[in-house]
């Protein structure tokens, strides 16, 4: 009898965690063809308003690349009832915080304020999509700060012209400019740009109708709705923009190609494979995500535990699979390790190809698919703890997936791949034929 009371005594617990990630919401549209998504949470009296353009950098053109960038930071510089600065005064002073992020597919700006503030960072949302405030002054001085940006997180930093510059090389700019080049822009394309290029750039990307409004928190939906009306519904849209073009066909591809760069903040070489995917929604990537994982994600990930702690070849490792974002067009899932001393790129690289191969033909075992698996629950738990994460997860379905409902089913997908799954998406996508090498050598030097 205690043993059968115990037992009900966990059934409330139970059902409480099957439904601990699951999000309700609700959506509608303006007639300006804004998009709002809502789902309302009162557990803390705070709200997250959370905007997404559907403008990154695969929407620039050759010769004006870094744009959606510099366009972020132009967006805190003022509006019509707003002055430069007054933003963050304003959020701050309410007791909130704030930012923005530009990635290849879009470009976010949120808030996350008391709930009784939801009107103000609603109104600010709308007062800058309506009447961005732009400037010569104001544009020459966002752009010397994100010129300054990629000098201090890229240029003059070890290793991190690899991770921008180079995870773009397996595309080509001919057939695929929206994934080869970066989101912060080269130093040439951001010193010619003009005020009137970010005039042209804002009419053209930042209009109701290219954007998707979702707020979470602790609000009254009919105050929601008469907010969202009274800020937004007067704010004109504008012609639908051209959607990029981007032409990569992984199964024609014809490699291995090799690239050398010289890296002169670097003291010892890194080698980096690199691999194109498929675009997020692809039946392939919950399988890739998992073999991610296994590979070089943690202490226990294959790459670490042989290369770094058994060969001792390599002073780290791991893979990462589009270190932006999720993306509408294809992806870059790449594998990397920093040499050790007295170790070559050409040892280091046989040894991560050796890990590749061995999942190519042999799979992986079940201890590493259940440990993956753990992994992704835990990053499911953790991605909806808080009203942002919450707002994010709920643009990322919006985004990436072919519905939002998916949001409350993704999780059951992950949980079902099995180590047949991962074996087949190894075999096709990390192979010598899709593999662009590049090593980047310590020291100053060229590219070879």
């Amino acid at each position: 009898m205690r043993r059968l009371l115990a037992l009900l005594s966990l059934l409330p617990a139970t059902l409480a965690a099957q439904q601990a990630g699951h999000i309700a919401f609700e959506q509608f549209t303006l007639p300006n063809g804004l998009r709002v998504i809502y789902s309302e949470d009162h557990s803390t009296p705070i709200v997250s308003v959370d905007m997404w353009y559907e403008v990154g950098s695969r929407n620039e053109r050759p010769g004006r690349s870094g744009f959606a960038h510099l366009f972020e930071h132009m967006m805190f510089e003022g509006s019509a009832h707003v002055k430069k600065s007054e933003h963050a005064q304003l959020i701050e002073r309410a007791g909130g915080n704030y930012n923005g992020s530009t990635a290849e597919d879009r470009t976010n700006y949120w808030e996350t304020v008391p709930s009784n503030r939801l009107n103000l960072a609603l109104w600010l949302e709308a007062d800058r999509m309506r009447s961005l405030a732009i400037t010569e002054d104001k544009f020459e001085n966002q752009r010397q700060a994100v010129k300054e940006e990629r000098r201090l997180r890229v240029d003059n930093q070890p290793y991190a012209a690899a991770f921008t510059d180079g995870l773009t090389w397996p595309f080509d700019s001919t057939s695929c400019f929206p994934y080869a080049h970066t989101v912060i822009g080269s130093m040439a394309d951001l010193d010619s740009a003009a005020a009137p290029d970010v005039q042209a750039f804002f009419d053209t990307y930042y209009a109701p109708n290219n954007a998707t409004l979702v707020v979470v928190g602790d609000f009254n939906q009919s105050e929601l709705r008469r907010l969202v009306n009274q800020y937004f519904a007067g704010v004109p849209s504008h012609p639908a923009p051209e959607a990029p073009r981007c032409e990569s066909n992984i199964a024609a591809a014809k490699g291995p190609v090799r690239r050398e760069v010289h890296d002169a903040q670097a003291n010892l070489d890194l080698v980096m494979r690199l691999y194109r995917i498929p675009e997020h929604r692809h039946a392939d990537t919950p399988a890739l995500e998992i073999l991610n994982i296994i590979l070089g994600q943690g202490e226990s990930s294959r790459l670490n535990v042989s290369v770094v702690r058994h060969d001792k070849a390599a002073l780290g490792t791991g893979t990462v699979m589009n270190p932006y974002g999720s993306r509408n067009g294809p992806g870059v899932f790449a594998v990397y390790g920093i040499v050790n001393q007295g170790v070559s790129s050409d040892r280091l690289d046989s040894l991560l190809s050796t890990q590749l191969d061995t999942i190519r033909a042999n799979g992986i075992a079940a201890a590493e698919l259940e440990k993956a698996k753990n992994a992704v629950r835990a990053g499911f738990i953790s991605n909806r703890e808080t009203t942002l994460g919450t707002a994010e997860e709920l643009h990322h379905y919006k985004t990436f997936h072919d519905s939002i409902d998916e949001i409350n089913t993704d999780l059951d997908k992950m949980l079902a791949v099995t180590s047949d799954d991962v074996k087949r998406v190894a075999a096709t996508y990390l192979t010598p034929a899709n593999l662009t090498l590049l090593i980047v050598r310590a020291g100053p030097g060229g590219a070879q």
